[in-house]
């Protein structure tokens, strides 16, 4: 049976660890400007992998040029089962731009309604009151089931939640890992407070919490024998899972036995003595 968390205040019901499918500048730039899909085959393969091991989150943007891809990836699945998240881009925040975008994206997807709508970043030009009210219009058309922001800071999620008149923001996708701890500071006990969760991107440092870089600190020689052989990637996302219940990791979903290994961190949990002697490992 998969292991499901209830995301923030909704009824949905996601993996404790997600897929990430952002794939790097050259993947970015080879599907948008060129239409040349780099290694898709292998990474459409990853998503499928994924979900077969249990995982339902798969987060996207409409940047990303990953949108067609996951729509290749979860055909034969039952939609009901999954969970698609997906971002707009701030320079779409407009009223009319945004519908246009969340249009795109339901064509590029395949869906006929997105999980969780994201607005990637803040933006300097459109008022968010503006933006908010077309999410919640999307909600109300049945476009969107869930409204979601990424990478604002305390302030500005504050600034978005009063724009909202009828709905609520669910959750917030920020950079945070082992070794990128600064929103434990405010953010996280804000989110905690408030029951919002969190989407955390680079989950694994951005490589550099991978094995054969921190292997050789005792403390993951300890975790791996005591939790039955775990690897360092299993562990460094487990820490997410055993601190939080409301924290997703979300790593990038690029190689099938990469994910079905991540997809191993679920299902265990490490003790507060083992939390903290990994942290401080890591200062």
């Amino acid at each position: 049976m998969s292991v499901r968390v209830r995301l923030g205040k909704t009824d949905s019901e996601i993996s404790p660890v997600g897929m990430g499918t952002y794939y790097d500048p050259g993947w970015l730039v080879s599907s948008k400007l060129l239409k040349i899909t780099p290694n898709a085959e292998k990474h459409i393969s990853a998503i499928r992998a994924g979900i077969e091991s249990g995982l339902n989150l798969i987060d996207t943007a409409e940047i990303y040029g990953t949108e067609n891809l996951i729509s290749r990836a979860i055909s034969g699945f039952d939609r009901e089962e999954l969970f698609i998240a997906t971002k707009v881009w701030p320079t779409h925040f407009s009223n009319d731009k945004i519908k246009k975008s969340c249009e795109r994206s339901l064509r590029n997807l395949g869906l006929k309604q997105i999980d969780l709508y994201q607005l990637h970043f803040p933006s300097r030009k459109i008022a968010i009151k503006e933006t908010m009210g077309a999410m919640e219009e999307l909600v109300d058309q049945g476009k969107i089931r869930h409204i979601g922001i990424s990478n604002f800071n305390l302030a500005q999620m504050r600034e978005a939640m009063d724009a909202l008149k009828k709905y609520e923001i669910v959750s917030t996708q920020m950079h945070f890992s082992l070794i990128r701890r600064e929103i434990e500071r405010d953010l996280i006990p804000f989110c905690k407070d408030n029951n919002i969760s969190v989407l955390a991107y680079y989950p694994l440092g951005h490589g550099k919490l991978s094995s054969g870089r921190i292997d050789n600190k005792p403390i993951f020689k300890k975790i791996e024998e005591i939790h039955g052989g775990k690897t360092v990637p299993q562990i460094v996302l487990n820490w997410f899972l055993s601190k939080y219940d409301f924290v997703f990791p979300i790593p990038r979903a690029s190689d099938p036995d990469h994910v079905r290994e991540n997809a191993g961190s679920i299902g265990w949990r490490m003790t507060p003595a083992e939390i903290e002697t990994l942290e401080k490992s890591l200062e």
